[in-house]
């Protein structure tokens, strides 16, 4: 075979043709399939093989060149360079004797993939009704805007600020447009050193359960609720008690008593999408105060909002420091680029950035940078506001055709969201099975969420749902759900 053989273009790659190029040059080079005395092919014949302008081979060539993977022989042509492979690969066979693997069941000391988790497909953005919580709609990206960012994010003064280690820093842009942009509309008020960035809300939580829990602490959390937060208790060993929510939230009673801390979501409920009433926000400030308990308050998509006047942070109105903020960044703008942040009081803050600096020390710069540009420039705002319409008459959308379709013989129950949000909690009839549902719904293209993992019960309901509408375009959701409509009496149990 050739070498010119070992090279070809796609028409759907995401690089260009000249990169293209490079990248294959470079692999085959990395792999040895390139003989060292054995010249490159001529820009004129692999431009011809490949049926690309001459120009595009040349220049792939002068970066190989100046890159240092290929050298230039006058009247010769290109060849690998020998020094890339100054380092050979290692053949395994050749490595040391067979045997003696460790036996890692015994030996890891934690297993956290045994706890269950909500499962998605990888592969949900190939179904025609993908009706699952958290994803983006691409549609509604905004693409433009957030290319000027990184863009900028790497402009050479940029890059002197972030690219050098910042051991446990966080970029001080951000935390000003969160402090001065964010926080203030959810009626927090915070100075630079009550706020940490995280790797998403995920790490604030995971940080928090460690630092404040142990296995003598009891952790109070909303049932239904958050499946993450649960789990990461259990692998922390903190005992877990499981506090009611009804209609307004978690309900407020004796049982909070006995918590040393307590994880809620008051103003979007997880997953029920209820919102607690100030009046109940009060008095479970008062009863935290009383009985000592600290609260976590995780107020993810409280960007997302359908209300004129929403109901203020539990956070802004706690004067106690007794609530510990989590928020999100990610949520609206892309879930893949995990970013969220913290705000607590400053020693707090302190030991949270001390266990940061041992996980991940921060995270990536370059990042913090481009979303701190995103909302400096208002971006951000533009963005929710024109979320918050989409996924508002999405939202009506959804409730009349749930109304429609689940009624009769499928009769059930779904409340709008009364804040915001991306998503839909269902009561199907009672003897519907989600999780049988979700099979026969995957088969025609439509993917659910069944709400069952929400329960902390042995033996949890089954007729529950979560259907999200962030990545379903309008116009299909009325027709998905009639198709979903039609599969629930194959999932009925006896």
């Amino acid at each position: 075979m050739s070498i010119a053989q070992l090279f070809h273009l796609s028409p759907n790659s995401d690089f260009s043709l000249q990169k293209q190029i490079r990248t294959q040059i470079v692999t085959a080079i990395q792999n040895g399939q390139i003989p060292l005395e054995k010249p490159l092919p001529s820009s004129r014949a692999l431009a011809a093989q490949l049926g690309v302008a001459r120009n595009t081979v040349v220049l792939a060539y002068e970066n190989l060149l100046e890159d240092g993977y290929i050298l230039s022989r006058q009247r010769s042509g290109y060849f690998v360079n020998p020094d890339t492979l100054a380092t050979p690969l290692i053949d395994p066979q050749l490595s040391l004797p067979q045997g003696g693997e460790p036996n890692w069941s015994q030996r890891m000391k934690s297993t956290p993939s045994r706890y269950r988790s909500i499962d998605k497909p990888k592969n949900w953005v190939e179904y025609d009704y993908p009706f699952t919580y958290g994803q983006l709609d691409y549609a509604l990206f905004p693409t433009n805007h957030w290319r000027e960012c990184v863009r900028d994010a790497l402009s050479v003064s940029a890059i002197k600020e972030w690219a050098t280690d910042q051991l446990d820093y966080d970029d001080p842009l951000l935390i000003e447009q969160i402090q001065t942009r964010s926080l203030p509309r959810r009626g927090i008020w915070a100075k630079p050193d009550q706020i940490l960035i995280t790797v998403g809300a995920q790490q604030a939580l995971y940080m928090l359960v460690r630092l404040l829990l142990n296995n003598e602490s009891t952790f109070g959390l909303e049932n239904p609720g958050y499946v993450d937060v649960r789990n990461i208790a259990a692998l922390n060993q903190t005992t877990i008690k499981p506090l009611a929510v009804d209609s307004e939230g978690l309900i407020v009673n004796d049982e909070i008593n006995e918590c040393d801390c307590i994880y809620v979501t008051p103003s979007h409920q997880s997953p029920t999408t209820v919102t607690m009433p100030i009046s109940r926000r009060y008095e479970l400030l008062q009863r935290a105060v009383d009985n000592d308990v600290l609260i976590i308050e995780d107020d993810y998509e409280s960007e997302i909002n359908f209300a004129a006047n929403p109901t203020p942070a539990l956070k802004s109105l706690d004067h106690n420091d007794r609530v510990i903020y989590v928020g999100s960044l990610s949520k609206t703008l892309a879930p893949g680029l995990r970013m969220g942040y913290v705000v607590a009081p400053a020693n707090v803050i302190s030991e949270l950035r001390a266990l940061r600096r041992l996980m991940v020390r921060h995270p990536a710069s370059n990042n913090q940078r481009a979303v701190a540009l995103f909302l400096a420039r208002g971006y951000q705002d533009t963005l929710t506001r024109h979320l918050a319409k989409t996924y508002r008459q999405r939202c009506i959308t959804m409730m009349e055709a749930l109304d429609s379709e689940l009624s009769g013989d499928l009769a059930g129950a779904a409340r709008m969201p009364g804040f915001g949000g991306s998503s839909c909690w269902v009561q199907g009839p009672e003897r519907l099975d989600t999780d049988q549902l979700k099979l026969l719904a995957l088969a025609e293209g439509i993917i659910i969420e069944p709400g069952s993992v929400h329960f902390m019960q042995a033996d949890p309901p089954l007729n529950y749902f979560r259907l999200g509408f962030s990545s379903v375009p309008e116009d299909r959701i009325a027709d998905g759900i009639k198709r979903l409509a039609a599969l629930i009496p194959g999932a009925m149990r006896n």
